[in-house]
């Protein structure tokens, strides 16, 4: 997942030193890491503070439903990810040095595939069971699969595991020109090749592909009804989240197919084309786990009455709690007055107070 490792990836496996050369920076391309940069940060801070409210709302405001759980599971595999981000925001900043050791070189590349799965297989659940619902709704209902949608995010869980286990082979560090690098030592080029097509097939294709054919189904199912289906402002921000996962995705798997001609080519153009496109790329695709519970908010009705509904009450109690301080401090300054008269008073002091005249 990291675009920089490319040019010393290539380097260990063909020898050729010029690369070393090639992958000094420029002004152009710490443009880019600046860049790429400022949008993890963004993520980071929109994603941890949206996606939490999401699986805040999902989890304990709102009716267990089978849509409310694939959000959920949705929010939580983006939460989990831009737990990880600062990793990658040091990673850059310290120009690609690699501080943390293997096992976590591992674990950060293993959860961001992992949040590629688990984001576009859930984004299809909520396609196909939108459709499903809408379309053979009796069918639904005695479907025991559909019933037991725990079970099927569980299910959803474990392949994204195991499609992403790979990283946690491949990923390693190395030293290099007094640097380390976390990258993916493959062992061959073919690896290399099997990777990125199992990735872009069943991370991509795939998916998109029953995204498409069930939003095309339920389109000509609503105008073949007469009104009698009708399309809830949920589907529309479902169509909405996944045409965003789309546009956010399509730039990094489409760079990433053009980085398999590099075992083949040696061309330069086309080492300086993935040089400069996969910060901008890899930096879009992240920036998608930011961008659903932002999604969420403007286009749910009822995320953002479950919302507005917690801020009232949370604004209900905090006035409350100082309306209760304010009483009691009132309460304390009255009973001032009343200490004070039960105080002993010295008989000294008072004599000395008399006029002498009045003595």
């Amino acid at each position: 997942m990291d675009y920089e490792n490319y040019s010393y990836v290539e380097l260990v496996e063909y020898g050729d030193v010029e690369e070393t050369h090639a992958a000094t920076p420029t002004l152009q391309t710490e443009t880019l890491h600046l860049v790429s940069v400022v949008i993890y940060s963004i993520s980071f801070v929109l994603g941890l503070a949206g996606n939490g409210v999401v699986i805040w709302v999902t989890a304990c405001k709102s009716k267990r439903t089978k849509n409310s759980l694939w959000l959920l599971n949705l929010a939580v595999a983006d939460f989990v990810f831009v737990l990880f981000l600062p990793f990658s925001i040091d990673y850059v900043l310290k120009d690609f040095h690699w501080e943390y050791g293997r096992v976590l070189c591992k674990l950060n590349s293993f959860v961001a595939v992992m949040n590629m799965y688990a984001s576009v297989l859930f984004l299809t659940l909520l396609s196909v069971d939108r459709y499903v619902s809408l379309a053979h709704a009796a069918w639904c209902q005695r479907s025991r699969l559909a019933r037991c949608p725990l079970a099927v995010c569980c299910c959803t869980w474990a392949l994204s595991a195991a499609l992403s286990s790979p990283t946690l082979v491949f990923r390693d560090v190395a030293h290099f020109q007094d640097k380390v690098y976390c990258y993916n030592n493959f062992p061959a080029p073919s690896t290399h090749v099997v990777m990125v097509a199992v990735r872009t097939t069943v991370g991509f294709l795939l998916p998109f592909s029953a995204i498409g054919t069930s939003g095309l189904l339920l389109v000509l199912k609503v105008r073949r009804s007469d009104g009698a289906v009708r399309v809830s402002s949920f589907s529309k921000m479902v169509s909405v989240v996944i045409l965003a996962f789309f546009l956010c995705w399509a730039p990094f798997h489409t760079l990433s197919l053009m980085e398999l001609f590099v075992h083949t080519s040696r061309s330069g153009l086309l080492s300086g084309l993935l040089r400069m496109g996969f910060p901008l790329a890899t930096s879009l695709a992240f920036f998608n786990s930011c961008v659903n519970p932002m999604l969420y908010l403007f286009l749910h009705k009822k995320v953002r009455g479950v919302l507005k509904r917690a801020c009232l009450e949370i604004t209900k109690n905090s006035i409350r709690e100082i309306n209760s301080i304010s009483a009691s401090q009132s309460s304390l300054v009255e009973d001032l007055p009343h200490s004070l008269t039960e105080m002993p008073v010295d008989s000294s002091t008072v004599t000395s107070e008399v006029p002498e005249h009045a003595q």
